[in-house]
């Protein structure tokens, strides 16, 4: 029987100084041997588990998470393949470790050790999950509430009192005429913002062909420095074997130029001002889809990173939502509507932000069926 306290030192590295960085680290880490048991544990795994090393040692990985969970079949699937997967938002909660706990797990081989998997537990809150995977979806379900309210309740009236601010433009004087032209501009306006949430509430099928990504950031790329980021240096940072991505070009041109007009006017009047797009296949990206226990890949990553001033923390839990903007005259619907039409990919959009470094990361499906030519 396997019987280890703590986990072995880092190679070519003192045993002190390697149980000294595993454990200094916040996350839960764990060994499992061969035959599944815990053979070594980090202090935040064993605190995790809320038991001791020598406990976990004795006991096998089935008998510290839920019956069939997802992480007994990552363990799996790293052993076949001999290479990292990572999985997201999984419940390993159990009436041991206080039920509903949601965690990234990240797991790798030991490539000293055949058939041992390192697996480390990133912990979220239930809320953390409930915001993840509803907080899009829910956002473009109140949009579309708000467009069909609007349209049927604002457009009809609007259009009578443009008509009749017309209408007295003939017959009042010429210093109130600049009053009857304001009423128009502002209906038409608040027709504008309308026609732009009605997009909200088309539901019908996307159509998706094979796609390559590159085309249509080399496309956006060229609106964008030819208008509005044409002081701004963008910078291409893209893995060339890509597949193509299963997707609607038309929409994934509006989502990136949605996200580069966002970064251009979050970098402003900057002189150094930078955008770098990335492409890159994560070939252990899976999430769940909402009410389904199927488990979708996204192998493909897209980021836009910029080094403007950052996103400030309060707005971060809301910046999906409707409405939500720190620009004067922003309508708070282009972050909105980039969301929806991602979710309607079955895709996933991220946001982290620091000072000079805010990256936008976009997980999308690959095109699995037959290869084509690539678009012009």
């Amino acid at each position: 029987m396997t019987t280890a306290t703590k986990l072995r030192p880092l190679a070519g590295g003192s045993e002190d100084m390697g149980l000294q960085v595993l454990n200094a680290l916040p996350h839960p880490v764990v060994m499992v041997a061969e035959d599944d048991r815990i053979c070594a544990a980090n202090d935040a795994a064993q605190q995790f588990f809320q038991a001791s090393a020598g406990w976990l040692a004795r006991h096998k990985l089935d008998e510290l998470v839920p019956f069939g969970s997802p992480v007994l079949g990552l363990v799996d699937q790293v052993r076949l393949t001999r290479s990292p997967v990572s999985e997201y938002r999984l419940d390993v909660g159990t009436p041991r470790n206080g039920g509903d706990r949601i965690v990234d797990v990240y797991a790798t081989p030991v490539p000293e050790r055949p058939a041992h998997v390192v697996l480390m537990l990133q912990e979220r809150t239930m809320a953390d999950k409930m915001d993840r995977q509803l907080t899009h979806r829910g956002a473009a379900r109140t949009v579309v509430g708000l467009a069909s309210m609007l349209a049927h309740e604002i457009k009809n009236p609007l259009s009578g009192i443009r008509g009749a601010a017309q209408l007295l433009e003939s017959s009042v004087e010429e210093m109130d005429r600049p009053l009857t032209r304001l009423i128009c501009e502002e209906a038409d306006r608040i027709v504008h913002l309308v026609d732009r949430m009605e997009i909200f509430s088309d539901e019908r099928p996307i159509e998706r062909t094979p796609v390559n990504i590159h085309v249509v950031l080399e496309h956006v790329k060229r609106l964008a420095q030819s208008g509005f980021a044409r002081n701004i240096r963008i910078v291409e940072a893209y893995d060339p074997s890509l597949p193509p991505v299963y997707a609607n070009r038309d929409q994934l041109i509006q989502i990136f130029l949605n996200l580069l007009k966002n970064a251009t006017e979050a970098i402003g009047e900057a002189g150094d001002g930078e955008i770098v797009l990335t492409t890159a296949f994560r070939p252990g990206v899976r999430l769940s889809v909402p009410g389904s226990r199927d488990r979708v890949t996204l192998p493909l990553e897209f980021c836009v990173r910029d080094n403007g001033p950052g996103v400030p923390e309060d707005l971060m839990p809301h910046l999906f939502d409707p409405f939500v903007t720190t620009k004067a005259n922003g309508t708070g619907l282009g972050l909105a509507l980039v969301a929806k039409i991602v979710g309607d990919h079955g895709g996933v959009i991220e946001c982290e932000s620091q000072p000079r470094k805010t990256v936008f990361r976009i997980l999308m499906p690959a095109w699995t069926g037959p290869m084509v030519p690539e678009e012009d």
